[in-house]
């Protein structure tokens, strides 16, 4: 086309057989380019001399540009005048056919609104999205392409996709595996036959080819081989046979297993002034005798690695020699550890960071310039940044300077700290709910955590405002403030029951100890107002009647110390949290009538004790798959003097997020049983004085577009009251129908899956869960959601 233009010039306005002067130069229909920008292009000016071969090559030139489909030139006396045809720009562009991946598909297409129309890209994004379908499993996909003018000057474009039919893997075939299992090979394969219920996501293999990680699955069984000790295994790139009348294959794989090794001496060769060989040693995971294994080797140097470069050896580099012995089957290690130069820290660069401000994020950076690089401050600074919450991503990359002096480039990537929310609904215990609230745990950017919210229901109005600044002053020590006002309905027959209405708050300071260890201590103050209504005094037995109607307020001092060393503050894939706090209180205020005839003189102080603890475990590095493992368990209790008078404002419950799931929030608790054993009330919980409970979680990803994973768990919890045989310790015949005693424990247990989102709102559960063993006063809750991390 550029040829046929350029002559067709030259028709028109003759041959220019000799160099003519050039008054004036004028550019016809220019949209893209600048008229300085289009002389510098054209490499002719006014006044110049021009040639017939310089006009045809500053054609050329525009053409390269990209931005044309047509340029042609004509010349009126000493003038040349440019015409331009531009191309049109693309004003919309989509995929049709290929549902939530149309976009990725396109992504990899790299077309996009506002780029210019050309027909031979538009061919070749055709031909990537083809191949992309391929890559996927897909046989005999189509992607037509069509094309809608808008306007003038742009046109719409779309992608219509017929992804064709899925290719599913029916046998796979290991030929000359003995000494392995069929399943041991398969299991690290992203191409595996298809299970039996194959349809069920997540869980089971549907079978599907993923046909760009074939050849990627022969290192994968050659790693598995290499994983048992087989180091001399050969393993054939796969051989896909496939029957296009049932779209489905099969993929044969021919295997040398050779001989297995066991490990004979292991030992390190080392001279970096500090670092004990011996202590290396007793730290690796290939010893002699047994059988060897790839990935502990590259876990050996790995750990040899950070060693080095805890002492500033930043390019410290571990290098196996390994002397195989065919006839004995016996493998040496000796591991060589060059360590380079001492490094230190030149300066910290930070960057993504437009809301927080950098001292903020400089808090949690464990090396400063001037000091000696350290591979554990390093990685260890990256999950101090993860775990405030603030991003959404951390990376830590090192820029060497010179040959002993290195930049760390602190890259982040922010993410929605603040929220202001709004919303209701119904549940068949709280009936319809409302709630909003304004939070931000990274107000202005400062690091400060504040919230101020509400929620009311049918059995519930609670008011909340808190302040906590982690680092005051960018200090170690930190302070916070809350502030809060609850009423609480125990309603459990719909008409009758006891209320508990608190207005209270707290003050605490705390210090960071050490680089995971946090301690702080305050005061807090609560005046509770605890009511029953007449009625439901009247229905059931005296004894629960202690526990009620109670006016006091309570002067309460916290100490806390807490351990976290997790990698993010929403997903933590390794790491514990621990902690254990005490609350010390003193109450002042009047007994109800029936406390005084029992002997009680004034509320007693009492002791609770609370203790938790997290443990998290991400598989990806061992199955290739990010499984997440989690532990958690969490204990209360309540000490008086002599089993003295607790109110039930103070006592435990148990229920709800945060302990059994599957039970509404508050409504387990030992029970006042009935004269001579009689089954006790509904609604005649007095709560415990003691809490156990365990939850064990598998969480896996559900869509990384959206943020969502899954996870499946179980819990189970127990929680029991010390008062057992009556009132004030007065022993209770059992058999005397007269009298009455409390239920001693209960225990319960649910199961369930959590889609858990990370949404533009904040972190999201919604909790579906199973009570599996109920008894028939219990309020069982199939469907929660909660906002907010979780423990």
């Amino acid at each position: 086309m550029m040829v046929k233009k350029i002559a067709l010039s030259w028709m028109i306005m003759g041959s220019l057989l000799m160099a003519q002067k050039i008054t004036n130069i004028k550019f016809e229909g220019l949209a893209h380019l600048s008229k300085s920008v289009a002389y510098e292009v054209a490499g002719i000016r006014p006044g110049d001399n021009v040639t017939s071969e310089q006009i045809d090559e500053s054609v050329k030139n525009f053409f390269e540009q990209g931005y044309f489909e047509d340029v042609w030139v004509e010349q009126k006396g000493s003038t040349l005048i440019y015409h331009f045809n531009e191309k049109r720009a693309i004003a919309k562009v989509k995929v049709t056919g290929y549902g939530d991946d149309g976009k990725k598909l396109l992504e990899s297409a790299g077309i996009k609104k506002g780029d210019l129309y050309d027909e031979m890209r538009i061919q070749r994004a055709k031909k990537t999205m083809q191949a992309a379908l391929e890559a996927k499993g897909n046989y005999d996909s189509v992607v037509e392409v069509t094309t809608k003018p808008v306007g003038k000057n742009a046109v719409a474009v779309t992608f219509d996709v017929n992804k064709g039919e899925k290719i599913k893997i029916k046998k796979l075939n290991f030929i000359g595996a003995k000494a392995l299992d069929k399943s041991d090979l398969e299991n690290e394969l992203v191409n595996q036959e298809e299970d039996a219920l194959g349809f069920i996501p997540f869980f089971f293999h549907n079978g599907e080819v993923k046909v760009d990680q074939l050849e990627y699955d022969a290192y994968r069984v050659k790693e598995t081989y290499m994983k048992h000790g087989y180091l001399d295994a050969y393993v054939s790139k796969p051989l896909m046979r496939v029957d296009y009348s049932s779209y489905t294959a099969e993929v044969d794989y021919q295997i040398k297993e050779g001989k297995q090794y066991k490990l004979g001496k292991v030992s390190i060769s080392q001279s970096i002034p500090g670092l004990k060989t011996e202590d290396l040693a007793s730290e690796l995971d290939l010893h002699s005798g047994r059988v060897f294994n790839i990935t502990k080797m590259r876990k050996d140097m790995k750990m040899l690695e950070n060693a080095a470069g805890d002492l500033g050896y930043a390019y410290a580099k571990v290098t196996p020699n390994m002397h195989k012995d065919p006839e004995k089957g016996i493998v040496d290690i000796q591991y060589i550890i060059t360590p380079g130069q001492k490094v230190t820290i030149g300066d910290v660069l930070i960057s993504g960071n437009d809301e927080t401000k950098d001292r903020v994020i400089r808090r949690y950076i464990y090396l400063a310039p001037g000091d000696l690089y350290n591979a554990t401050d390093l990685k260890e600074s990256k999950n101090a940044l993860q775990r405030t919450g603030f991003f959404e991503k951390v990376d830590i990359q090192s820029q060497r300077v010179s040959e002993d002096k290195i930049n760390l480039l602190v890259k982040v990537k922010e993410t929605q700290t603040g929220t202001i929310s709004a919303g209701g609904g119904y549940g068949s215990y709280e009936g319809f709910m409302v709630n909003a609230s304004i939070s931000d745990r990274n107000l202005f950017g400062s690091g400060i955590n504040s919230t101020l919210g509400f929620e009311w229901s049918k059995v519930s109005q609670n008011f909340n405002l808190s302040f906590v600044n982690p680092r005051v002053w960018d200090s170690l020590y930190s302070m916070g403030l809350s502030l809060y006002k609850r009423k609480y309905d125990y309603n459990y027959d719909q008409t009758d029951g006891y209320t508990i209405d608190q207005l209270g708050g707290s003050l605490n300071v705390g210090r960071e100890f050490w680089r995971h260890f946090y301690a702080s201590v305050g005061v807090g103050y609560v005046d509770n107002k605890s009511e029953y209504s007449e009625s439901y005094l009247q229905s059931i037995n005296t004894i629960s009647n202690q526990f009620y109607n109670d006016q006091y307020a309570k002067t309460s001092g916290f100490a806390s110390l807490r351990f976290d060393n997790t990698d993010d503050y929403l997903l933590p894939r390794e790491g514990f949290i621990a902690s254990v706090n005490g609350e010390f209180s003193n109450m002042d205020g009047d007994l109800t009538q029936e406390n005084i005839d029992r002997g009680y003189t004034s509320f007693d102080s009492f002791t609770k004790v609370r203790a938790r603890f997290g443990a998290f475990y991400g598989m990806e590095d061992l199955i290739d798959y990010d499984l997440i493992l989690r532990f958690k368990a969490r204990y209360t209790k309540i000490f008086s003097m002599d089993d003295q008078y607790i109110p039930i404002a103070e006592r435990l419950f148990m229920g709800g997020i945060g302990s059994v799931r599957g039970y509404n929030p508050y409504s387990l608790s030992p029970d006042v049983i009935g004269a001579g054993g009689v089954p006790g009330y509904p609604g005649s919980r007095i709560g415990g004085t003691e809490r156990e409970s365990i939850s064990l979680e598998a969480n896996i990803p559900l869509s990384d577009a959206a943020k969502m994973r899954l996870s499946a768990f179980y819990d189970i919890g127990r929680i029991s009251t010390d008062t057992v045989l009556g009132i004030g310790g007065v022993p209770i015949d059992f058999n005397d129908p007269d009298q009455s005693y409390y239920g001693d424990s209960l225990v319960r247990s649910s199961a369930g899956a959590v889609v858990e989102w990370q949404s533009p709102f904040g972190a999201i559960n919604l909790i579906f869960a199973y009570a599996i063993d109920p008894d028939e006063y219990d309020d069982t809750a199939t469907f929660e959601f909660s906002m907010g991390n979780q423990f």
